[in-house]
């Protein structure tokens, strides 16, 4: 188990969006967040107190969470420097990148060396089947997105803790290293061999009670060309009865790909649901979420209420006003 609470480790991360592990940690599980490292020429900043490794030892941080999502998932040398002092120091350290932290020879020898545990959450526990497309007992929601990082893992925790304020049966279901560090249990299917992607998430989500909903951490696009095998994985392997249109209208092209526009909401529905209905004849679209945090109050409900008009589903910022719309679409099923 990764030992809490955590020291947030920022780098050098070049925006507030590549930080979005660590963000996601202070957002969802601010207990386990006693504060923030960040090195010279960070552009990310969390709103926690700044600390020296020391400091944090002190306030009671057992574990350096490594909380940047860079592109292709590298430790950096200047990185390195600070991941031997905090071993010395005393701490854990915990990543989800794809450069794993027991494949770097001098991070391993100073653990050994200090008896400190090397955590990386990005490797697969479990060996997963195939998947069979056999038909589960239980109810799944996937939030798919028309771009990464638009807020769907956010989406999937607001509404699976409106649900449990409701009494109603859920449960978060985590697909990246971001969810797995919140939740402690997951499936890290970027890192899953490509033909039991599928099969990793009909083992993540099996059987359940009729009345029970599996919120699934969408990742990726289907729109996107870097990363959109992780979303059909979702799509096939999850059997969705519901899907959550998941947008972010604020930026100029996709994540790291200056040459690609966002497609429509319109286009991600028609895509999205066309693929979800051969694993799940009867899947729906029920409702939008959308990442308004670089909009105004003003900017943001007007957004909305053309996209329900325009729509004619449910749309909301869950994180902003709430997850209740989407819940009550779910419940309407």
């Amino acid at each position: 188990m990764i030992e809490t609470p955590y020291l947030l480790f920022l780098g050098d991360a070049p925006d507030q969006l590549a930080a979005k592990v660590a963000q996601g940690i202070k957002d969802w599980r601010p207990e386990n967040a006693v504060g923030q490292f960040r090195m010279e020429g960070c552009k990310a900043d969390l709103g926690l107190t700044d600390m020296t490794l020391a400091e944090a030892k002190a306030a009671g941080a057992k574990t350096l969470v490594i909380g940047v999502a860079n592109r292709g998932g590298l430790i950096s040398q200047d990185w390195k420097k600070v991941l031997v002092a905090a071993l010395e120091e005393g701490f854990d350290l915990a990543s989800g990148l794809h450069n794993l932290l027991r494949d770097e020879p001098d991070l391993v020898a100073v653990a050994e060396a200090t008896g400190r545990t090397l955590h990386d959450v990005r490797i697969p526990s479990v060996k997963y089947p195939i998947a069979n497309g056999v038909k589960r007992t239980g109810k799944r929601c996937l939030a798919v997105g028309t771009d990464c990082s638009v807020g769907k893992m956010y989406t999937a925790l607001a509404m699976d803790a409106a649900m449990r304020e409701r009494g109603m049966k859920s449960t978060f279901r985590a697909t990246g290293q971001t969810g797995i560090l919140i939740t402690g249990d997951g499936v890290p299917l970027d890192a899953v061999i490509a033909d039991f992607m599928a099969g990793s998430i009909e083992y993540l989500t099996p059987d359940n009670d009729a009345d029970h909903w599996d919120l699934i951490e969408g990742q990726g696009s289907l729109f996107h060309v870097s990363y959109s095998g992780v979303t059909m994985a979702l799509v096939h392997g999850g059997q969705p009865d519901a899907l959550i249109l998941c947008h972010e209208p604020t930026r100029p092209h996709m994540r790291g790909l200056p040459g690609y526009s966002l497609p429509s909401l319109e286009e991600l529905r028609d895509v999205a649901l066309k693929l979800a209905q051969v694993g799940n004849p009867a899947c729906v679209v029920v409702g939008i979420s959308v990442n308004t945090q670089h909009m105004s109050d003003e900017e943001a409900s007007a957004y909305l209420a053309k996209l329900e008009a325009d729509m004619g589903l449910p749309a909301t910022d869950p994180f902003r006003y709430g997850a209740d719309k989407l819940v009550d679409a779910l419940a309407a099923l």
